[in-house]
């Protein structure tokens, strides 16, 4: 029997971020050249090989439902697990009965050239009970920076200084086990997660991916996706979608 490769994808956020256009869109829902983000990341998920979505929904979840429908649609089958509140990034989990021994986890609104096949299957290959894609990404600080010593005086200045962070890309390959530390019944965020599997000790494995990757929840990178998907044949809607 063909191991399952399944995609869980977190779609339950309100998207504040991108207010107002998400007050009556759902952020998956949002436009992304002449497609919603989500449907370029199912393309991108069929592609890879994935043989079952879960979408995890909250916020007018109603919408996500009408739109995807059980994916026949896109070529990939979707179901749903509909939170009855805010569970946060990795409560959700904790709804899904039927989850297979090594599974995606993914936000609904990140836009990368990640080879998620390899990424997961690297996943399962290793001992880690959960892998985190790392980004490297550069923040700009808008101001001058003074370094000032303990008695008050200026010993340094840095106009505008770039800082260059390790980030999560919000896309992880977890093993079943990680539901053991995922509480019942009350929001549990990813960072929740982290902390408490750094305090047991337990492996967790970093996959640095230093291709493209935009957080469509941030206002730039979502001014920045419009042009990228248009100029990268990465990220082109594969054509059996294009009469959708």
């Amino acid at each position: 029997m063909k191991e399952e490769f399944r995609a869980i994808v977190l779609a339950g956020g309100e998207g504040t971020r991108l207010r107002p256009y998400t007050v009556s869109l759902p952020k998956p829902l949002v436009p992304v050249g002449d497609r919603p983000i989500m449907e370029i990341v199912l393309a991108q998920l069929k592609e890879a090989g994935v043989t079952r979505v879960t979408l995890a929904v909250n916020h007018l979840a109603e919408l996500l439902m009408a739109y995807f429908g059980d994916g026949s649609r896109f070529g990939i089958p979707i179901d749903y697990s509909l939170e009855g509140e805010p569970l946060g990034t990795i409560g959700p989990l904790r709804l899904i009965p039927d989850l297979p021994d090594s599974f995606l986890v993914m936000n609904g609104d990140v836009l990368t050239d990640l080879d998620y096949r390899g990424f997961w299957e690297n996943h399962k290959d290793s001992t880690a009970l959960a892998s985190i894609c790392a980004y490297s990404r550069v923040s700009k600080i808008d101001l001058g920076v003074l370094d000032v010593s303990s008695e008050g005086r200026l010993v340094g200045f840095r106009e505008k200084p770039e800082i260059t962070h390790l980030v999560s890309m919000g896309i992880y390959a977890f093993r079943r086990e990680i539901l053991d530390y995922v509480p019942i019944n009350r929001s549990f965020g990813f960072d929740e997660l982290m902390l408490s599997l750094i305090r047991h000790q337990i492996e967790v494995r970093c996959h640095f991916h230093d291709g493209q990757w935009l957080d469509i929840g941030r206002p730039d990178d979502y001014e920045r996706a419009q042009h990228l998907v248009g100029d990268s044949p990465r990220y082109e809607i594969p054509a059996a979608l294009s009469t959708i």
